[in-house]
């Protein structure tokens, strides 16, 4: 009974801070950073090649890994469950001007991670083993004189980064979604996967990089090519969905079908809380693993870090025009969470199968891509055993919250999150004359 208080205590937190401050401070840092660099995102965006070549140059000679593995690294963390599943939810509860909120906001977090990634870089230091140590835990050192905030932030964000890192709520996910989807035991589906998870989490970025190199592809080309299919049989609808698109994103969307209708405010809030979600802008997650490139010049993988997020809001606006084309976002007798594969299940065969094998791989993905930059926070703090009590920590963590009811998972996720995004900005925000742009 207490568990349940404390639970529903959290949860109200949880959505005032993403409903009202945490999107705010996103789209309004975004913002101010959009006019700052004169649109620099636009300008990397609309020449893709440019920037492979100097990010090719730029590691010649350098000490880390590959920058473009760096980069699929990157994806793996962003790219997950919140880009299927998540980013539905935006559409039946605030309609389909959320989408268009959801690109605003995206653009406008292109330059929150290349300015983290760009200041992660600059101010990177060795790590001993032939790699760095990169991101807020060393940039907030800089970016504070007060000897007291200099020492206490960067400790406070590598304790939030470690429980973060731990990603129980997509764990759950996974592990429920595999179990209930092929009939198996759900305890041997629970060992296996933290078993992968473990071996995946805890071998380092260059191990990250390597899976997160070859999962990646597929997956993402996978998945829009279904979505793409999907959309093309709907093309007639196409013109009117975008246009509702655009109208409700300022006027609201009234009720139809079984969608209860929303405001503005309501599509303004949700569109660009699920791209903060599903994009990880603020977390500081990317700078970690980007410092580790062997690019030697900050502005060539901090504007590669700008293809990320795009790649990430392209999937996310794949999987939200599926189920504005369909209509289903309508139906009241599905679930948003079901929403995208029971569109498929129309034009598929075995969906639920192929959506279980799209979801591990997303949900693997970034489950291990957290755990990396967790361990390396611990490790950071406590040299000599911060491993070995993370992965105590972690192993009690992923099997004691898989038998809980997973949106208490998803709350502890997204109040860590959000106290870890106010902490890597306040960094941003002192060092943004630091930043520079291409």
């Amino acid at each position: 009974m207490c568990t349940t208080g404390i639970f529903a205590y959290l949860e109200a937190i949880e959505a005032f801070y993403w409903g009202y401050i945490g999107f705010t401070i996103v789209v309004a840092a975004g913002v101010y950073f959009t006019f700052r660099s004169n649109f620099y995102q636009f300008r990397v965006l609309a020449h893709p090649l440019r920037t492979i070549r100097e990010v090719q140059a730029s590691a010649a000679g350098g000490v880390g890994i590959n920058p473009f593995r760096v980069y699929f690294a990157s994806v793996g963390g962003m790219v997950g469950l919140g880009n299927i599943i998540a980013v539905v939810t935006a559409i039946t509860l605030g309609g389909p001007g959320a989408l268009l909120w959801l690109w605003v906001a995206a653009l406008s977090g292109t330059l929150i991670k290349y300015a983290e990634v760009y200041l992660g870089i600059k101010f990177r230091i060795d790590d001993g083993d032939k790699g760095h140590h990169g991101g807020p835990m060393i940039y907030l050192q800089r970016a504070f004189q007060n000897r007291w905030l200099s020492r206490s932030l960067p400790f406070i964000y590598c304790i939030l980064l470690a429980i973060y890192g731990v990603e129980i709520a997509t764990f759950v996910i996974t592990v429920d979604v595999l179990s209930d989807t092929f009939h198996w035991y759900r305890p041997l589906v629970l060992g296996v996967t933290l078993f992968l998870t473990l071996y995946g989490g805890f071998g380092g970025l260059h191990r990250l990089a390597n899976i997160s190199t070859a999962m990646m592809p597929p997956f993402i080309l996978g998945y829009i090519f279904c979505c793409l299919y999907v959309i093309g049989l709907h093309i007639s609808l196409l013109p009117h969905v975008l246009g509702e698109v655009f109208v409700s994103a300022f006027t609201g969307h009234a009720a139809v079908g079984g969608f209860a209708g929303s405001s503005m405010l309501m599509a303004m809030q949700l569109g660009t809380a699920r791209a903060v979600y599903s994009g990880d802008l603020g977390i500081g997650y990317d700078s970690i693993v980007q410092s580790s490139s062997r690019a030697n010049d900050p502005k060539t993988q901090a504007a590669l870090s700008i293809f990320g997020v795009a790649t990430d809001a392209v999937v996310c606006t794949m999987s939200m025009l599926v189920v504005l084309v369909s209509g289903i976002w309508k139906d009241p007798g599905v679930q948003a969470c079901h929403a995208v594969s029971t569109v498929f299940a129309r034009f598929f065969p075995h969906v639920d199968k192929m959506m279980a094998v799209l979801i591990f791989i997303a949900g693997y993905t970034t489950v291990i891509a957290y755990l990396t930059v967790g361990e390396k926070a611990m490790r950071y703090l406590f040299p000599q055993w911060g491993r070995r009590v993370y992965f105590v920590y972690a192993v009690v963590a992923f099997v004691a919250f898989s038998f809980l009811d997973q949106t208490r998972a998803l709350t502890v996720m997204m109040i860590s999150g959000g106290l870890l995004m106010l902490t890597n900005l306040s960094g941003i925000w002192k060092l943004r004359h630091e930043i520079r742009y291409g």
